[in-house]
């Protein structure tokens, strides 16, 4: 994939900015609907949230972190890794969300959850948005980061934002599809 850098990084602002307006909307709704599954196995609205927490809580400070450290000038074109592109398009959400496993630690089924959730949820997404600001100054190809599942593997930061803000794409459309049960 080859996109000019302003574009990308304005589509993943819109994205997260709207993940964020969404978030907000879900502090009005009751608890108990936030906390409804649709199956036993399932995860709830607030279940989904907690998910994206967990995976924000190694990928902002890790974002953040080669920001900071980076001494490269952004490039106008940005060009997709192989394996990036992959799994950041493994998580755009489609019609029909495809089931994926999730490692456990990340996976927070059965966990006592309450709306502190949105508002962690709500937390990350300012933090993102704020760093996809700072973004804008450095290669995003050049500037590498780990990612949650190996530390031997690097990914190229534009594609490391993909993955984490259609990953929250992914989990704000199941959260959507839970809620019109309830």
């Amino acid at each position: 994939m080859k996109i000019s850098t302003t574009e990308l990084l304005n589509e993943l602002q819109d994205r997260t900015q709207k993940h964020l307006q969404y978030a907000q909307t879900l502090l009005q709704r009751p608890e108990n609907e936030l906390n409804f599954r649709i199956s036993a196995d399932s995860w709830s609205s607030l279940e989904c949230l907690e998910h994206l927490n967990r995976y924000g809580d190694f990928y902002i400070p890790e974002i953040n972190q080669r920001i900071s450290s980076s001494k490269t000038s952004s490039k106008a074109v940005f060009r997709s890794g192989i394996l990036g592109n992959y799994f950041a398009n493994s998580m755009m959400p489609k019609d029909k969300l495809n089931k994926m496993k999730t490692l456990r630690t990340m996976n927070p089924i059965h966990s006592q959850l309450n709306k502190n959730v949105v508002d962690e949820f709500i937390k990350q997404q300012k933090q993102l948005l704020e760093l996809l600001e700072r973004a804008q100054h450095i290669d995003l190809e050049k500037t590498k980061t780990g990612i949650s599942i190996s530390k031997l593997i690097t990914l190229k930061l534009g594609d490391t934002f993909r993955f984490v803000i259609y990953h929250n794409a992914r989990h704000i459309a199941q959260v959507e599809g839970i809620l019109k049960n309830v």
